[in-house]
């Protein structure tokens, strides 16, 4: 058949080429969340697929970051509306470290090719601080592409993924409650 790509004489790693070029490259879908006087930047990665359909951050109804914010601050954080407040009326603001990437799902083992966010501009336009990175992969993004231009050294938290089952919400509340006193 024309046009049709013959895998019988594929090796595995060709296989695996393959699969790495088809991820396609997605882009951001929406913006940060901060005004003018925010002074703790929290970075992400980048949006799972639940957030991405969502539109907004931690979408997925296992990941513990909002469940986390509700306790520290002893707010209701249970629509889009009521989690930008959190956000803004703590000092918070709350990016990815991720503009664009290939990736497969949600898995941030996955991402590649990734371009990072434009952290430099935001940190202008505000009080900011204070960098809390999410997880490992938003850490190490942020230290190999954005760090040399803030000079601010991050805090790395427990991510709150669901994936990061070994954290329990008890343990990462109390973690990031501290962290995100000035």
């Amino acid at each position: 058949m024309a046009g049709m790509l013959n895998t019988c004489n594929l090796n595995q790693s060709d296989y695996y080429d393959i699969l790495l070029w088809m991820k396609t490259i997605i882009i951001h879908p929406f913006p940060p969340v901060y005004s003018a006087s925010s002074t703790i930047l929290i970075l992400g990665s980048f949006p799972s697929v639940k957030s991405r359909e969502e539109g907004f951050y931690y979408g997925h109804r296992w990941n513990r970051f909002w469940p986390m914010l509700e306790r520290i601050y002893n707010e209701n954080a249970g629509n889009i509306e009521e989690r930008k407040s959190i956000i803004l009326k703590h000092g918070l603001a709350l990016w990815d470290s991720i503009y664009s990437c290939r990736i497969s799902g949600s898995a941030d083992s996955s991402i590649q090719d990734a371009v990072p966010n434009d952290v430099p501009e935001l940190l202008k336009e505000t009080e900011i601080k204070k960098i809390i990175t999410n997880g490992k992969k938003a850490y190490s993004v942020y230290m190999e592409y954005i760090y040399s231009k803030t000079g601010i050294v991050p805090v790395c938290l427990p991510s709150t993924s669901p994936a990061n089952a070994a954290w329990s919400l008890d343990a990462l509340t109390e973690v990031w409650r501290n962290a995100l006193s000035l």
